[in-house]
């Protein structure tokens, strides 16, 4: 079986290793006719191609850009920032394998048996945020009027601007994409006509009290998918930097243990690969992985300059705060 852990200690870079991986991954299905690996392969392409060539993400992230200037005249007293990124190879690799273990584990405790190839197929093109933006508000505790709760201020205007971003990006080439999870819960805050765009973490909040809004979006201009998050300051701190990055790391080892224990060995290799493969890379030792310019200091330390910490590489290409940079044109 072809992974990529088995790339990660040559002092490569992220492209050679993408291209090595890849090549092998398909060479390695060609030869065993394992259709999903061939998938595999066709996503790890698309990856080489956004990064080979990404003069689009120049005009991607102006367009977005469009709406910071837009809010920075709606909301004067608002202080916010941009983050774009891309995501890493390791994070997306883990994510990629996890659709597929999942997807097999609910639907054999559903129906007793396994699903057809074209429905795993199908289930790993759902991936859709390779390149994400985030989103990120606090309101100033000068500008709170008197008797104003901040989180609850916060939260009506973070709702205000989920409302406005899908029609004002939509005219900038964006076409926003129906959600394909059902939550729950709905927040009486977001409106009607977008909320089948969004998955709304903050009113379904995940076991780990990750809160959150997101929304994919197709950029007909790129021709790729991306993803807008939405947050204020402290949801973001507890994702990025609090509680919820390690405990979600922990209970992602959970369902995994629990999945191979539901799922007898031996009788799907779609299964047998994916489960292996995330946990090889759940269970990765930074301290240890040898990759062109990312280096760890220890498997919880990381001294990389791009926000590497268990697997959950950041690469900034555009970052644009509100009060740290009054520049907008």
């Amino acid at each position: 079986m072809v992974q990529l852990t088995d790339y990660l200690y040559s002092g490569d870079t992220v492209l050679k290793i993408l291209h090595l991986f890849s090549a092998d991954l398909q060479k390695s299905a060609k030869k065993t006719g394992n259709q999903v690996d061939f998938a595999h392969a066709n996503f790890l392409f698309q990856m080489i191609d956004m990064l080979e060539h990404n003069d689009f993400l120049t005009s991607q992230s102006q367009r977005i850009r469009e709406f910071y200037k837009y809010m920075a005249q709606q909301y004067p007293y608002l202080a916010f920032t941009f983050h774009g990124r891309i995501k890493s190879l390791i994070r997306a690799e883990e994510k990629y394998n996890g659709y597929i273990s999942s997807f097999i584990y609910e639907f054999y405790q559903e129906h007793g048996k396994f699903p057809p190839l074209s429905a795993i197929k199908n289930q790993v093109n759902r991936f859709r945020d390779l390149i994400a933006y985030r989103i990120v508000i606090s309101m100033p505790k000068c500008h709170l009027k008197p008797g104003d709760d901040q989180d609850e201020v916060e939260l009506h205007l973070l709702y205000e601007i989920a409302n406005k971003l899908p029609d004002f990006l939509e005219e900038l080439g964006f076409t926003p994409e129906l959600s394909d999870k059902e939550l729950p819960n709905q927040s009486e805050l977001m409106d009607e006509n977008v909320r089948p765009y969004y998955k709304d973490y903050i009113a379904n909040a995940k076991d780990v009290g990750y809160k959150s809004l997101h929304i994919a979006l197709y950029d007909n201009m790129s021709r790729f998918y991306t993803e807008v998050q939405l947050r204020t300051k402290s949801m973001d701190d507890f994702a990025e930097i609090g509680i919820a990055n390690h405990k979600a790391y922990e209970a992602a080892q959970e369902k995994e243990r629990a999945r191979r224990q539901a799922v007898p060995e031996g009788q799907c290799v779609y299964f047998d690969e994916a489960y292996e493969r995330v946990v090889n890379l759940q269970n990765l030792d930074l301290s240890k992985v040898d990759v062109n310019m990312f280096t760890a200091a220890s498997n919880f330390l990381i001294n990389d300059g791009c926000g590497l910490y268990r697997g959950r590489q950041i690469l900034p290409y555009e970052h644009l705060s509100r009060f740290q940079n009054d520049e907008i044109d």
